[in-house]
């Protein structure tokens, strides 16, 4: 594992697994008994046009990458979550047979943005 496959990763399993879960609930929410401002995203959703439909995922793509990409501002320590003039650091580490630091070297949101 390295950062280029972490992020990789990321791509994979939470930004686009994300857009098309939250487009998925929209086209039919699950469930005997749905919550009921879900069942009038997914009625607004499901009278859009094709078009309509498409700018829709456009903005549920843009949300979800926007919070991925703000998390690992986090991580990189380039946003605060500490008030306290002492802040941390946060390290995150891959082990395996191998120990590798994925933020070590590069700032994990710059590579989410340039992949």
């Amino acid at each position: 594992m390295n950062t280029e496959r972490f992020i990789e990763g990321i791509k994979t399993v939470v930004t686009e697994s994300s857009v098309k879960g939250v487009t998925s609930l929209l086209i039919s929410p699950p469930g005997r008994k749905p919550k009921s401002e879900l069942l009038k995203m997914s009625e607004f959703y499901n009278k859009c046009t094709e078009q309509e439909r498409e700018v829709i995922k456009n903005i549920i793509k843009l949300s979800v990458d926007n919070g991925v990409f703000g998390f690992l501002c986090v991580l990189d320590g380039v946003r605060a979550i500490e008030d306290n003039d002492s802040k941390g650091r946060f390290i995150l580490t891959y082990q395996s047979d191998d120990e590798y630091v994925l933020n070590q070297e590069e700032d994990l949101h710059e590579y989410y943005n340039a992949i």
